[in-house]
């Protein structure tokens, strides 16, 4: 005889979708609440937390382009760190030598033609050095993942040494653009104008991706493609091409961020793009491999926790990100949002 007070209580639609899609976005508000009880301050927990979140949205600008990449056409691109360092330098050499004036001048609208033409003169640098690092160096190891990974790298190598070539080998520096500079304050709390600038820019960025991917023709035609490649041609529509548009548009979008993240360190270096990697795979990793929404939030916590505990532990700043990836994984061991759920 069964006991209904053994049996398990059914579950509701409320609890599936907690425990499905609604719980991980809620991952960086618990976590900020649990910030501000242990820092205590409400100026500093504000400002610490602003910080965060404009890092981690220049961190989702560069490790957009991978997900997409990986999520939508199964390749490991280690190289991508090649895109974020050439776009900042790109980008840095528009600003220092054709719109000087511009960006030293105090007006807004002058910053943000400097900062356009850089941006955009980054991203078609970066796109065509995309295109052909796809058709030389990723088409012929389509499928195979150990390949890719060891001849990307090897392509990131090259890109970071004609750097030296064309640039030097020496770090360069880039002031910020002159009405980005300095903080909003209000009593004690302060946050920089740029990094409000940036995480603008990012949620725009993220905005914009999903309406491609969920409300357009050619997002459906790239969902499908991922699908059932095989229907989607005899359709008539030629999937590789689409394809080579997602690789050249995720390379845009890292050179997009090199830009970005350049300002923000106010420093580029050939280097800069493999030491970002790092953060840059740990968000792509624990957000659920090529899930631009599990990028966004992934991006979030990785901005989150470096601030809270630069602040809190200095000693264990630099591993926190990895700590946070491993409890993730062990909560969600596809991530945040696998690719199969959130397409």
């Amino acid at each position: 005889m069964i006991n209904r007070n053994d049996e398990a209580a059914p579950r509701t639609p409320l609890m599936d979708r907690l425990t499905g899609e609604a719980l991980p976005v809620l991952a960086p508000i618990i976590l900020a609440l649990a910030a501000f009880m242990a820092i205590g301050s409400l100026p500093t927990w504000l400002t610490l937390t602003l910080a965060g979140l404009a890092m981690g949205m220049m961190i989702f600008v560069m490790a957009s382009g991978l997900t997409l990449v990986f999520g939508l056409m199964d390749v490991l691109n280690f190289g991508h760190g090649a895109f974020i360092a050439l776009g900042a330098f790109v980008g840095v050499t528009v600003l220092r030598t054709v719109f000087p004036e511009y960006l030293g001048a105090d007006s807004v609208a002058l910053n943000l033609i400097a900062m356009v033409a850089a941006i955009v003169a980054a991203a078609l640098v970066t796109g065509a050095l995309g295109w052909v690092f796809e058709r030389v160096i990723v088409m012929p190891v389509y499928g195979h993942h150990l390949k890719q990974i060891l001849i990307t790298m090897g392509g990131l190598i090259v890109v970071e040494q004609l750097i030296h070539v064309v640039w030097g080998p020496n770090e360069i520096p880039i002031e910020q653009p002159a009405t980005l500079r300095g903080s909003f304050t209000m009593g004690e709390f302060g946050f920089e104008k740029y990094r409000l600038f940036a995480a603008l820019l990012g949620i725009g960025i993220f905005l914009g991706l999903r309406a491609v991917l969920k409300r357009t023709k050619i997002g459906l035609i790239i969902r499908a493609g991922v699908e059932n490649r095989e229907m989607v041609e005899a359709l008539g529509y030629r999937v590789t091409l689409v394809f080579v548009a997602v690789f050249v548009a995720g390379s845009a979008l890292a050179g997009l961020g090199g830009v970005m993240w350049g300002l923000y360190d106010q420093l580029v270096f050939a280097r800069m793009g493999m030491d970002n990697m790092i953060l840059v795979f740990i968000v792509v990793i624990i957000g659920g491999l090529g899930s631009v929404e599990g990028c966004f939030i992934g991006a979030l916590l990785v901005g989150l926790v470096a601030n809270y505990t630069g602040y809190l532990a200095p000693t264990v700043a630099l591993g926190s990100n990895i700590l946070l990836m491993v409890v993730i994984l062990m909560w969600r061991p596809q991530g945040l949002y696998p690719v199969a759920g959130s397409q």
